[in-house]
C-alpha cells in the first residue's frame, strides 16, 4: 500500500496519466482509448506507465502490454519528432521504395538496427502498406503524404525538416 506522500509523488509524475484515466472513468473496458492518448502524450508508451496504466485500472499489467503489443498503432520504444514511414508493398516496393529507405537512413545516420536520430527528431519505418499504391512509391512524415517519391524529392523533404529545425534552434 503507498504512503499518503508516495501517491501524491506518483501523481505529479504521472499526471497526463492520471487526467487521461480519469476522462475514461478509471474503466478497464477503454483501455485501448487510453493508450491511444497516452502514446500522443509520450509519443510511445513507456514501460513505467504501463505499469501505472494496469494499477490504477486494477487490471494485470500482462493485459495492458498484451494489447499495447498487439495492435502495431502502439510503440513500446521512444520515436523521434517526426516519424517517417516508407510504405514496402508491392507497388512500391517495384518503383524502388527502399532506395528511399537507404537514402534516408544515409541521410539521418540511421540504420537497419538504430531507427531513431539521436537527437530525437527522426524515426525511419518501413510499412507494409499506406493504401496509396496509385503514388507508389509513397513516404509518410508523421500524417503527411509525400508521393511518387524520386531519390531528390526525398532528400528535398528531409532536408527542408533539418532546415526547418535549425531555424526552430536559431529561434526564428
Amino acid at each position: 500500500m503507498l504512503t499518503e506522500s508516495q501517491t501524491i509523488s506518483r501523481s505529479r509524475q504521472f499526471g497526463k496519466v492520471c487526467g487521461i484515466l480519469e476522462k475514461y472513468a478509471y474503466d478497464s473496458s477503454k483501455l485501448i482509448p487510453i493508450l491511444q492518448l497516452v502514446q500522443e502524450e509520450y509519443r510511445y508508451l513507456p514501460e513505467e506507465v504501463l505499469v501505472f496504466i494496469a494499477t490504477s485500472l486494477n487490471i494485470p499489467p500482462a493485459r495492458v502490454y498484451g494489447v499495447a503489443t498487439f495492435y502495431s498503432h502502439f510503440a513500446l520504444e521512444a520515436k523521434g519528432k517526426y516519424v517517417i514511414r516508407v510504405c514496402d508493398g508491392t507497388a512500391c516496393h517495384v518503383k524502388g521504395s527502399m532506395n528511399l529507405v537507404g537514402i534516408i537512413q544515409e541521410k539521418l545516420g540511421l540504420d537497419d538496427s538504430r531507427k531513431t536520430t539521436p537527437d530525437m527528431l527522426f524515426t525511419l519505418e518501413t510499412v507494409s502498406c499506406l493504401g496509396a499504391c496509385g503514388l507508389a512509391p509513397v513516404m509518410v512524415v508523421n500524417e503527411e503524404v509525400h508521393g511518387q517519391m524520386t531519390k531528390e524529392k526525398t532528400t528535398a523533404v528531409i532536408d527542408e525538416l533539418i532546415a526547418m529545425e535549425k531555424g526552430y534552434a536559431a529561434g526564428n
